[in-house]
Formats: structure tokens, sequence, C-alpha cells
């Protein structure tokens, strides 16, 4: 038996933490995970987690950090897993990482790269004393008030931020220049720190997003393709497969079976 339990976050963590939730499963299972626009944090605090590379199954830490990725992940838990997730916001993670957050771009990390282990063990030893998915929320929680940082959010990229969504991932990077005033190396270096990724790849990741959204109001694939701009079927198709793992026909017949 599976079950996930999504969370509101404090008012203090409102600014940064989309959403935190439980994530239990009593069986062993892999699952594919598509790209989102926000990092995430996973503890868990009881089974394991791997990363699958093709046929390699590497291990993940009990405790880390998943940056911006363009590409779908695959994963195994073992039987019996359970985790506290976050989900921050588009700019959320910033101000809990020194990092560039750039640096975490498709990488799935352990928090001791980026804090004391003996403080991270507390933590998890925490975790694992809970008794109650509650408790469990309280504990993550106290932990991201103990680590905001007390930085400016930088306006000029929730400037950035807000005309990609709105031209739904499809303004080009020229664009998003005249529109901000800013030539393109500051911009990339300030979304990159701030976000992720850089704006082309954001872009990327809110353009496929929409496009799973989009679908059941268009009438064919090529009509899609056209409508996010792409400039041919087979280049939607190529790129769809890079960001879910299937192409448009597989994946969107089994989300509607």
């Amino acid at each position: 038996m599976a079950g996930f339990s999504v969370y509101i976050p404090c008012d203090a963590l409102k600014p940064f933490v989309k959403s935190l939730a439980i994530s239990e499963n009593e069986h062993e299972q892999v699952y594919k995970v598509i790209p989102d626009t926000a990092l995430v944090l996973g503890f868990q605090y009881k089974g394991k987690l791997a990363y699958l590379d093709g046929s390699n199954e590497l291990p993940l830490a009990r405790s880390g950090v998943s940056g911006l990725s363009d590409h779908y992940k695959i994963f195994k838990n073992s039987a019996g897993i359970g985790t506290v997730l976050v989900f921050f916001t588009e700019t959320g993670a910033a101000h809990f990482f020194k990092q560039p957050l750039h640096e975490l771009f498709r990488e799935s990390i352990s928090l001791d790269n980026f804090m004391f282990q003996s403080e991270l063990l507390i933590l998890e030893a925490q975790l694992g004393e809970s008794k109650t998915d509650l408790e469990r929320i309280s504990v993550v929680e106290r932990f991201l008030l103990s680590k905001i940082r007390s930085i400016e959010p930088d306006k000029l990229v929730l400037a950035a931020l807000a005309l990609i969504h709105k031209s739904k991932g499809m303004i080009r990077i020229t664009e998003l220049m005249a529109q901000l005033h800013i030539s393109q190396s500051p911009l990339e270096k300030r979304f990159r720190q701030a976000v992720g990724a850089s704006p082309k790849k954001f872009s990327s990741i809110v353009r496929l997003k929409h496009a799973i959204q989009q679908q059941t109001h268009s009438n064919s694939l090529t009509e899609l393709s056209y409508e996010l701009g792409f400039y041919d079927q087979a280049h939607f198709i190529k790129e769809f497969k890079k960001f879910t793992g299937d192409t448009p026909e597989i994946f969107f017949s089994s989300q509607n079976s």
C-alpha cells in the first residue's frame, strides 16, 4: 500500500516552500519522475532509495537534494519506505543554499555536502523517533527555519520567471533581455544562481510541462507541436521523450488509462 499526503508549510516558510509531503510505500517499486521547475529535498526516515542509471543501481543518501533537470529520472525504493519531501518555490531554495543552484542541475546530492554531518545525524535521528506524520513535518520545518538565509529576492529574476511563465516557456532569450534591459551574461548568471538552471533550460521545462497540460485541448500532436513553437513534430517528439521517457502517444495513453 502506498500513501502520499501533502502539507501546507508554516507561514514563515511559505515564501520559500510550496508544500511538504509524506510519501510511504509498503512495496518495493521502480518509478519515474519527470522534471519540474523547483528543487526538492527528501528525508528518508525508513527504508532506502536508489537512482537507476541504465543497469546501474546507485544508492542515495537518507537526506538529499535534487536539482532541476531537463531529463526524466528513474528511482527504486525499498519495501517499507517513508520519506518527507520538501517542494521549494522556484526561487525558494536559494534562501537555504549558499552554493549557486545551477551546480545541482541534474544531480541528486546528499545534504552532508552542505552541512555538518553531526547536525544531519541529529535531524535524521529525530525523524526516526517521530511517531506521527505531523511530528515528522514539524521536525523538518524546524530544521528549515534554522537554515533560512537572509537575502533579498532578486527582482530581475522574479520578473524573468513571470515572463517565461506568461509565454508558456516560448519566450526567446533575446526578448527576455530586451524586456528586462539586461545583457545575456548577467541575466544568465543571476537566473542560474537563484533558480538552478539557465533561462533557456528553465523555459524548456515550462514549455514541456505546458505540453502535458494542454494535450487534451489539442486535436493532434502536429497542432500541439506548432502551438508550442517546435519547428516540426519530430523535434517535439524527441524533446518530449527526453523529458518523460516516452513518446507523446505512449505517455498520454498511459495518463488516460
